[in-house]
């Protein structure tokens, strides 16, 4: 049988409190005491019952993270970053997928039951909008992930997107492109990474006097590797002439470097390619991708951190956290034109 609680009092000779006390790492314990019910508890192999201890303290040491879809590789490389922030912080992550469910889904994963097993919500919403930002106030620690609603009664963390793609565009051009394609437009968006992302590279153009030409735009409403060789291939096709790509996440760059090379187009020599995201798989693609790193490290320690203040009782006004980005060099997109 398990071992209890009494157990452990009885080897260690204390009192049940002091073992308690010890558990929940009380700091007016002797040191000679503490020594004792941490051997008995290694010798008994005791697990303090969690169930227990969550009625008592109201928490559940947990946090749920909701993401739109782990096979997206940003995605699923978010998750293991929010998990090994909450561990060193003492809590477990449960993860859910919103899916393929649309908007409905998401609603309705904001007043799922399944939200009182966990202490807090991290919520990278995909398909909700601005119209809904009433269905943001919940009565549980939620912090928002994403661009899809602005200015809610949650805290809020994002890319600078519209910088970003402003930089990548700009580096591009800085190395001697100018006739610069865009993989991943989604078609009549006002808001969201896609539509802030294509609004940075039209400012970049500007800035630079370089006429905007629908022709390079290649839409994809999905962001996998098919849908980026796809999208390369009709722009391809349509025999609008381009000596760049600026592809709206890495995956995305992937699938159009294939369709690149199938069309008989080098890169870097012939095209230049530049991804979003900086993925772990871009340091190994060939030839390797130049991206935009957009803080997703710090993006999931900051959630973690964020949601673990208003479990605590933060009591402060919801606030907008922006991260830092980065273009990272490799070889798709040198700085200095070939």
């Amino acid at each position: 049988m398990a071992a209890t609680l009494h157990d452990v009092a009885r080897l260690a000779g204390v009192s049940i409190k002091t073992v308690s006390n010890v558990i929940n790492d009380y700091p007016h314990i002797r040191p000679t005491t503490k020594e004792r019910v941490e051997a008995a508890i290694a010798e008994l192999g005791y697990t303090p019952n969690l169930t227990a201890r969550s009625l008592r303290s109201g928490r559940t040491g947990s946090i749920a993270l909701a993401v739109p879809d782990l096979a997206l590789a940003y995605f699923a490389e978010l998750a293991a970053s929010v998990i090994a922030a909450a561990e060193a912080s003492g809590l477990v992550v449960t993860i859910e997928q919103t899916g393929s469910g649309g908007r409905q889904r998401e609603l309705d994963l904001l007043t799922s039951p399944r939200r009182k097993m966990s202490d807090g919500l991290i919520f990278s919403p995909l398909e909700m909008s601005q119209d809904d930002v009433a269905h943001l106030n919940v009565d549980y620690p939620l912090v928002l992930l994403g661009e899809r609603i602005f200015e809610g009664p949650t805290d809020h963390l994002t890319m600078r997107n519209v910088e970003a793609a402003r930089a990548a565009t700009e580096y591009l051009i800085d190395s001697g492109r100018s006739r610069i394609a865009i993989v991943g437009a989604h078609e009549g968006e006002l808001i969201g990474s896609a539509a802030l992302r294509l609004q940075g590279y039209r400012e970049a153009l500007e800035a630079r006097g370089i006429p905007f030409d629908g022709r390079l735009i290649g839409p994809s409403i999905e962001w996998h590797r098919a849908n980026g060789a796809r999208s390369m291939r009709e722009i391809i096709e349509r025999g609008a002439e381009f000596d760049a790509v600026f592809a709206l996440n890495d995956t995305l760059a992937f699938g159009a470097m294939r369709a690149l090379q199938e069309a008989g187009l080098r890169v870097p020599d012939d095209v230049a390619v530049m991804g979003f995201d900086d993925i772990d798989e871009a340091q190994y693609s060939i030839p390797s991708l130049t991206t935009v790193d957009p803080g997703r490290a710090w993006i999931a320690r900051t959630a973690v951190a964020t949601v673990i203040e208003r479990i605590e009782g933060l009591d402060a006004p919801p606030r907008l956290l922006l991260a830092d980005f980065d273009i990272v060099q490799r070889e798709s997109a040198p700085a200095v034109a070939r």
